[in-house]
Formats: structure tokens, sequence, C-alpha cells
């Protein structure tokens, strides 16, 4: 199946409370692959790269926010094309 990729930029109660480390496990879960990072500003960007129906499951679940401490406030996608190669999903400080 073919897949879909994205960056996502969530802002709202994102740092300091487990966010990327959450969304890490969702997304290793799912298998999604890709990379998250915090930024300046306080919000938080996702790249993600998955099918439809598992990158559907992923939004939803950053949407919700993926830790019970975290709240997202503010969501905005951008297609991603060319379809980036992840391998994994990694964490970036």
């Amino acid at each position: 199946m073919d897949s879909v990729a994205y960056t996502m930029r969530v802002s709202g109660l994102v740092q300091g409370v487990g966010f990327r480390w959450s969304t890490k496990m969702v997304a290793d879960e799912l298998g999604v692959r890709g990379n998250v990072a915090n930024q300046a500003d306080g919000s938080v960007v996702i790249h993600a790269l998955a099918t439809p129906t598992v990158m559907a499951k992923f939004k939803k679940a950053i949407k919700d926010s993926p830790t019970p401490y975290g709240r997202v406030s503010s969501y905005e996608e951008t297609p991603i094309q060319p379809l980036p190669s992840y391998d994994s999903f990694d964490v970036i400080a």
C-alpha cells in the first residue's frame, strides 16, 4: 500500500510533559516512521510517514495528545512531497 507523509505542528501544553516520548511510543506501536522535535516557540514538530489508514490513527492520537499530561490547542499539517525515507521514528533533542 502506498504511504503518505506529513509535517505536523502542535501547540499547547506539549513541552515538558513527555509529549515527544509518548509520540514515539504511539508511532512505534502503529509502525509510523519519522521524527519529533521541540521548537523554540514552545510547539512540537512531527514528520511522519505511514500508510493512509495508519496515518489517520496516528493523527487522531496526536490531536488527542499522546500523553495524559499534555493538551493540544492547535494542530496544523502539511503534506510532504516527495516522500521522505525514514527507517524508524526518532526523538530529536
